[in-house]
């Protein structure tokens, strides 16, 4: 059996064990969505978002991009956010990075990469807001986890600028906007702890979006 014809036969077995566990699980599921979470993620083929949260299909809303980023004029991204919060009305955004990120490790090279080029500067963009703090790391690997966590957290902020974001938590108290890092070498989230409230305080003479 190839490795393609495996993933049917896997899907099968799933079936079979959910199935198994509760007739109803797809059925349920066919009704309709109300996941809390809406989870911002990197296009790693080793952070499967459920996964490593142990949520179950229709717990948490998902997009992925490489090294998850949140572009105002990604439009795909942005109709996710819109989506999730002022429709499916998630309690929480979390945008989640990883340790390893071939995204952010491509940013950190002086080279050009042709097409990525555009989306790369997005992650160059974070190190040139924060040279000061990288550059005094002398550890190259530090150095890397660390822009890592600052463009996670830098996402975060651009999830916060969003009108819908601020409008539904003027609202409803909700969403929280959260920054995550997945560590692959051993499989454990860290909650990088945003400061939701301040940064949301600090934009608004700039970015306030609720009127309207």
């Amino acid at each position: 059996m190839t490795s393609y014809d495996e993933v049917f036969e896997n899907n099968r077995k799933w079936v079979q064990e959910h199935t198994g566990r509760d007739p109803n699980f797809f059925s349920r599921l066919a009704t309709g969505q109300d996941p809390d979470l809406l989870f911002i993620g990197c296009a790693d083929s080793r952070v499967p978002p459920n996964e490593i949260m142990g949520l179950e299909p229709g717990d948490v809303f998902v997009h992925r991009n490489v090294a998850n980023l949140v572009v105002s004029t990604d439009i795909n991204a942005q109709s996710v956010i819109e989506y999730a919060v002022g429709h499916l009305g998630v309690k929480h955004v979390v945008v989640c990075g990883h340790y390893g990120c071939g995204g952010v490790a491509a940013a950190m090279q002086p080279a050009d990469l042709g097409l990525l080029n555009g989306w790369l500067r997005e992650i160059r963009d974070v190190y040139r807001l924060y040279q000061g703090e990288l550059d005094a790391i002398e550890d190259p690997d530090m150095r890397y986890r660390r822009l890592v966590e600052l463009n996670i957290q830098e996402q975060c902020v651009n999830v916060i600028k969003t009108a819908v974001v601020q409008k539904q938590y003027l609202r409803t108290g909700h969403p929280i906007v959260h920054g995550w890092v997945y560590d692959i070498a051993n499989g454990l989230l860290r909650d990088l702890e945003i400061p939701f409230g301040d940064i949301l305080a600090e934009i608004r003479e700039i970015y306030r979006l609720e009127e309207g």
